[in-house]
């Protein structure tokens, strides 16, 4: 089911409530997406393993897809954050596991530290630790490759349909890395899906723009209580190694995996291995003892 949730006035999301297919469902589960992107990155193959054993919930951040979009950028990466416990609110679900990606893994990350009780499990992958304050106490984390800043450098530059279908190839092609087969299709048939999805394709620039006050909140992980799982891209060039080591050991409730040969993209070649992480951190938690 689709439908639009107000968050706050003037900010509208769309938000897909997917219904589970398994006869015992867990609690639901919330995907929150990265930067500029809308919630269908999120492929339908995962979604639909997930939702075998729980009620999955997607939507689109602010600027992204059919949510609301802003002229200028009034909103920074806090209130995201609390986009995601908004969605949650207009659900009517108390409490929900959560999965973010890149800086959806950041918004988790918020979210465990100010709404703790709305999250049963957290998972999160391709990203790193919420920075902390000067002085860090660990030594400065690698930051993405220099040829993927170079491609950034040219997100908002004009181009029209074809030529923003090749830009964001190219920029799947460099997030995925080289551990697992990259296939064109698979990411054009994406790409002109989200297109038609956001009725244009126009690139979507705006967090790349937003305030990140706020997020220097890395030594209040240790903290966190809510079983949380790190999953560990080796190839992710945006994240690269060892971001989610560093990650999983700051956090109070902290594991990690890794899925061999993954970058920054889900193709379908991780889809399998991602869904199995994810589901065997939501039902270790439902089996845990009360």
């Amino acid at each position: 089911m689709e439908r639009f949730v107000d968050v706050e006035p003037g900010v509208r999301l769309w938000v897909e409530d997917i219904e589970p297919t398994g006869s015992h469902p867990g609690e639901p589960l919330l995907l929150v997406m990265g930067a500029n992107a809308s919630g269908l990155v999120w492929p339908d193959p995962l979604v639909a393993q997930l939702a075998e054993h729980h009620r999955v919930i997607r939507y689109d951040h602010r600027d992204t897809g059919r949510s609301t979009a802003f002229e200028d950028d009034p909103y920074g990466i806090t209130d995201l954050a609390e986009d995601a416990i908004a969605v949650l609110d207009a659900l009517d679900v108390p409490r929900a596991h959560v999965v973010g990606m890149s800086m959806g893994g950041y918004l988790v990350q918020l979210m465990l530290l100010d709404h703790p009780d709305r999250i049963a499990t957290a998972t999160l992958f391709c990203t790193g630790p919420l920075p902390f304050a000067d002085p860090a106490p660990t030594p400065p984390l690698p930051g993405p490759d220099p040829a993927l800043l170079r491609l950034w450098a040219e997100m908002d530059d004009p181009r029209d349909v074809e030529g923003e279908i090749a830009w964001r190839l190219e920029h799947w092609r460099m997030l995925n890395g080289s551990g697992t087969l990259f296939d064109p299709a698979e990411f054009r048939a994406l790409e002109e899906r989200v297109i038609a999805h956001a009725g244009t394709h126009d690139p979507v620039v705006a967090h790349a723009r937003m305030a990140t006050d706020g997020m220097e909140r890395g030594a209040e992980l240790a903290a966190v209580t809510v079983p949380t799982l790190v999953i560990e891209a080796p190839e992710d060039p945006a994240f690269p190694p060892p971001n989610s080591g560093v990650l999983a050991r700051s956090l109070g409730q902290g594991r990690l995996v890794r899925i061999p040969g993954m970058g920054h993209a889900i193709n379908r070649t991780v889809i399998s291995p991602l869904a199995a992480a994810i589901l065997t951190q939501t039902t270790r938690a439902a089996a845990a003892p009360a």
